[in-house]
């Protein structure tokens, strides 16, 4: 028999439970047992007047931006309206059915005032690490530390060369935080050297063709993870500046053991992180061990190179193919009296002598002048990473650290921050904390079982 239509009917009653129409597997509910925003009111306290008309919760707002990242939904505008349709949403953000969805235009205005003043989402990502810690998602021995580019909000149409620009008169927000960092390591003091372009519309942002492709505006998302379970232990925003990396590698370190009392013994990294001076901070100042590809700059002209020559501790020198030393000094006394090098490289010679009799000298050292080796004062270290480097536990991390390009693919391709929406070093910070907060509660979703009710006796 062919049924009727069913023709929409106002009921005078209804009885609806939001709780019972969101699935028991559904990602939000896995995600709320971690989500505790309990101490937010008191954090942000001080940046609200007593008078006046109440504002939209912040915790409101908050859980609705834990929704879109966890989502990739990227436009606050389509957040909000995703919101007032979806009950799963609604659920998360302890909407009622009737409850208005407050206007996508509170987010920026909060955003620019009291949760950046306050440092509300450096808050929140660190409830999450240590939401991670107390379930046991972190080992705290290794740790891997990477930087990936994603693109500004910026285009090459709208932009100068980097030597004609000049601070309009009239400057919006991305322009005057460009200029407050100037001096900043992460940023404008990471590099003397000029970009080749600067956009007029978020200046703080890299002029930069490092993946090989086009060249475009970008800042770098570094993250420092812990290897156990990729659980993210820091996020910093830099500029697009190998620099700047090692720069937030460091700030990155210092800042988890002062907020968790966390130290790896060991860090993985790529060569970009083995330059010498790095690698002597980890090892000196740090105690932690260098699971790190020593960046070596070898001669491509076919002659030898430093690793065919043999150093001496003990005396200080170097012993060449031919069985003859390179000093520093050659005069008695001079190596006492010597002054550290500025430029952190001492230079070692041979006898013009030896190098003019040698009957290796076209391979050596082609022309007339007398071969000469340098090292770094930071040598040190840098043979301890070559030591390590032959060990089962580096080969272990070499393994291990690619979990962090996992995570950036993850932040790419899942998450959706492949552009930034939002200008500026404030910007790029507020993106990269969200972002790493949705991926440590996803983690925590994803590895943590959901409680099973309990059975009826």
């Amino acid at each position: 028999m062919m049924g009727e239509r069913t023709v929409l009917q106002e009921s005078l009653f209804y009885g609806f439970n939001l709780e019972r129409h969101v699935p028991s597997d559904h990602m939000l509910r896995s995600i709320d047992r971690f989500v505790d925003l309990s101490g937010i009111r008191e954090h942000l306290r001080s940046y609200y007047s007593e008078t006046g008309r109440p504002s939209i919760d912040p915790e409101l707002m908050i859980r609705m931006l834990i929704v879109g990242y966890c989502s990739g939904i990227r436009s606050e505008r389509r957040l909000c309206e995703e919101v007032h349709l979806n009950l799963a949403y609604r659920w998360f953000c302890r909407l009622g059915l009737d409850a208005p969805v407050p206007d996508h235009s509170t987010f920026s205005k909060n955003r620019h005032g009291r949760f950046r003043d306050s440092d509300l989402l450096r808050e929140l990502f660190e409830m999450t690490v240590q939401r991670c810690m107390a379930e046991g998602l972190v080992g705290g021995e290794a740790f891997a530390v990477d930087a990936s580019m994603i693109r500004a909000d910026a285009n090459r149409q709208n932009s100068v060369p980097g030597h004609e620009w000049m601070a309009p008169e009239r400057t919006g927000h991305a322009v005057r935080e460009y200029l407050d960092v100037l001096d900043e390591a992460a940023f404008g003091g990471a590099t003397p050297v000029v970009p080749k372009f600067i956009s007029t519309a978020d200046p703080a942002s890299r002029w930069t063709g490092a993946n090989g492709g086009l060249a475009f505006f970008a800042y770098c998302t570094n993250y420092l993870i812990d290897l156990k379970h990729a659980v993210i232990m820091d996020v910093e925003a830099t500029t697009a500046v190998r620099q700047a990396e090692v720069t937030a590698q460091r700030v990155m370190l210092d800042r988890t053991q002062e907020r968790f009392g966390i130290w790896p013994e060991r860090l993985a990294a790529d060569t970009g992180y083995g330059d010498a001076a790095n690698l002597a901070w980890l090892v000196h100042e740090r105690g932690i061990e260098p699971h790190i590809p020593v960046f070596e700059k070898s001669r491509t002209d076919g002659s030898f190179g430093r690793p065919d020559f043999i150093y001496d501790h003990k005396t200080d020198s170097y012993t060449c193919p031919g069985d003859k030393q390179l000093r520093r000094y050659w005069q008695e006394g001079r190596a006492a009296k010597a002054r550290p090098p500025a430029d952190g490289i001492d230079k070692y010679r041979a006898r013009k002598h030896d190098c003019t009799a040698c009957d290796l000298r076209e391979r050596c050292r082609p022309g007339d002048a007398g071969r000469k080796v340098l090292r770094s004062i930071h040598e040190g270290a840098r043979d301890l990473a070559r030591d390590l480097s032959e060990t089962d536990a580096y080969l272990t991390s070499r393994r291990e650290r690619k979990k962090i390009e996992m995570l950036f693919a993850h932040l790419k391709r899942i998450l959706r921050l492949d552009r930034l929406r939002l200008r500026g070093p404030n910007g790029a910070k507020d993106e990269f904390l969200l972002a790493a907060t949705a991926q440590n509660l996803r983690k925590m979703a994803k590895l943590i079982p959901m409680p099973q009710p309990a059975l009826a006796a």
